[in-house]
């Protein structure tokens, strides 16, 4: 098993050391100069050395890792960098999908999700947000558990129909405020997040399995079609980093980390992101190292990841960038003032004439501390560049070691059914006490005032004017016995 990963080739080859690949890293640069590869030579190195991966595949070709390569390019790249032993071979893959099409279904219940991230994906305003904070602790206090969507649903219907019932407890809740959420679960449930909502839901230890040969597993997520709905993508990326910061015990620095995450489109996690969810991604890439996590941020431009979050990214793979515009201008700056430099590299002026496949390399030295800059070639990946069969994905699937765990959906009694059967005995107790009501014999001034009700309110109904209604309340007060008098008597 691999104990270095040998990254890129500037004056010296430049390694990126096991001990700090969970200080978090950098991957960024323009569109075509090369990043791709950079992500696919680190979760080749990570997996050699035993290290789980975790990545979305946004165009399909990181479907080929699992397979070997065979490009004369990368054998002429290979022998350009003095790569003597070089040769091409797969990795150890396991497919997940969200929407079960391309991999093994990746699922979280609704109540794992919780409010807060189940609100940016449904895009609610702070209020919103708020009555959903209320609905959720209203289903805990009465054990209805929230599994998928219809639980969710279900809920909401229940708190709205009795909200007068609740708001003392809990707040004021808008009828119009649930409403609001509800069209926006029947927007989410038609992109798909019906199926991403359900149990088994994804079991985190299964993300960090090893092959045979004690290689870590790249777990790759089908995106191409979840690319579509960006707020789904980001939202269940948020999710699972949350579950491994929630769920794995501290461990300080190891000798290699447990998984590394890679996000691609990074910038997609910060869009639009309010407050509290900015501070908690924050806080999970801040605090997660402890877990022997790391992350790593796959970008166009530095510039989209937040200072808060870029000043915990230690070691840097910087692509070209184009500075075409003011905002490209500012990034370029920005890119240069972040890395540790000797002086021997105008990282400025170099950014914007780096080749395809050359990067501006720091990475964390064994007392953590950044490595001047140096300008350097990345290695060729040895898997397949480029996608794969339907059938080979298809045989990759049934040979993994979690297939049949998670293809069949369960649903257990949850809220769904709960209400359910609640709103049936209610409305058999109705029927129940309606029919009692009938056979009971009614007085006879009973019905007379029964009779005189409705042919008055009926008659309420006709007339229009103000002096029709005084002269009417006023004929209902003599007919029921003068019960409405006036306060002068």
């Amino acid at each position: 098993m691999d104990t270095a990963l040998f990254v890129a080739k500037g004056k010296t080859p430049i390694e990126l050391r096991a001990r700090m690949a969970n200080r978090h890293g950098l991957i960024a640069g323009a569109t075509g100069t090369g990043k791709t590869v950079t992500l696919r030579v680190l979760a080749e190195g990570l997996s050699r050395m035993g290290v789980p991966v975790f990545m979305a595949d946004i165009k399909g070709d990181l479907a080929g890792l699992s397979a070997a390569g065979d490009s004369a390019k990368i054998k002429d790249r290979a022998a350009e960098l003095g790569l003597a032993t070089f040769q091409f071979k797969p990795y150890p893959v396991a497919f997940w999908d969200v929407l079960g099409e391309q991999g093994h279904p990746a699922r979280a219940t609704v109540s794992d999700m919780g409010p807060l991230l189940l609100g940016r994906l449904l895009d609610l305003n702070e209020t919103q947000t708020g009555v959903l904070n209320i609905v959720f602790k209203i289903a805990d206090d009465n054990g209805l558990l929230i599994l998928d969507l219809k639980d969710l649903q279900s809920v909401l219907q229940h708190v709205g129909d009795n909200a007068k019932d609740f708001t003392t407890q809990y707040g004021n809740i808008s009828t119009a405020t649930i409403g609001a959420i509800q069209r926006g679960l029947l927007t989410l449930g038609e992109q798909g997040a019906d199926k991403f909502f359900g149990e088994p839901a994804l079991n985190i230890h299964d993300l960090m399995s090893r092959d045979n040969e004690g290689r870590g597993f790249i777990n790759i997520l089908a995106a191409d079609k979840l690319m579509e709905h960006p707020r789904l993508y980001a939202t269940f990326l948020l999710w699972l980093m949350a579950e491994l910061f929630e769920n794995l015990p501290e461990c300080g620095d190891l000798e290699r980390p447990k998984m590394v995450f890679f996000f691609d489109e990074a910038h997609l996690l910060f869009n639009e992101a309010p407050k509290a969810l900015l501070e908690k991604i924050e806080q999970v890439v801040r605090l997660i190292r402890s877990k022997g996590v790391g992350v790593y941020f796959c970008t166009q431009n530095p510039l989209d990841v937040p200072d808060t979050v870029l000043g915990q990214l230690g070691n840097r793979f910087q692509h070209a960038l184009r500075a075409f515009t003011p905002r490209d201008q500012k990034a370029v700056k920005a890119a240069a003032q972040t890395f540790r430099s000797d002086g021997s590299v105008d990282v400025e002026k170099v950014i914007s004439e780096l080749g395809v496949g050359e990067a501006l390399i720091s990475v964390l030295d064994d007392q953590g501390i950044p490595t001047n800059v140096e300008r350097a070639l990345v290695y060729p990946p040895q898997s397949r560049l480029g996608v794969i069969s339907p059938d080979e994905r298809k045989g990759i699937i049934q040979r993994s070691p979690v297939f049949g765990q998670y293809e069949r959906v369960v649903d257990r009694e949850s809220a769904y059914e709960r209400l359910k059967v609640r709103a049936e005995e209610q409305q058999n107790n109705s029927t129940i006490s309606s029919t009692t009501r009938a056979a009971e014999p009614r007085a006879p001034g009973r019905q007379r005032q029964g009779f005189v009700e409705a042919f008055v309110k009926s008659t309420v109904r006709t007339v229009g004017s103000q002096l029709g209604r005084e002269i009417l309340r006023g004929v209902m007060g003599s007919l029921l016995g003068g019960s409405r008098r006036s306060s002068r008597y």
